[in-house]
């Protein structure tokens, strides 16, 4: 699921997924910080959930997908759209 807020001139996008599915370490990763696992790993909250957080520029689209333990990418189906491989987000 993403969160989104609206900024000046940003957009401030909060990725969530519950904190058991899948098991073990997350991290958004995409065009937004270099499809670099280590720059956004999703962090539990206190409502069951995790989350990781980037500010992008308004107007704006990018692909990201979600990497998890043993080399497993997957999806998020509320992503704006799909490109075929990658979920893509529009600010």
């Amino acid at each position: 699921m993403l969160e989104r807020k609206q900024l000046k001139n940003r957009a401030q996008v909060t990725f969530v997924l519950p904190e058991d599915s899948p098991p073990g370490p997350v991290s958004v990763v995409g065009d937004f910080n270099h499809w670099n696992p280590a720059a956004h790993p999703l962090q539990p909250r206190g409502d069951g959930t995790r989350t990781a957080t980037v500010t992008l520029p308004r107007h704006g689209a990018h692909s990201f997908r979600y990497l998890a333990a043993d080399d497993h990418w997957f999806d998020d189906e509320q992503a704006d759209s799909h490109d075929g491989t990658n979920g893509r987000l529009h600010t």
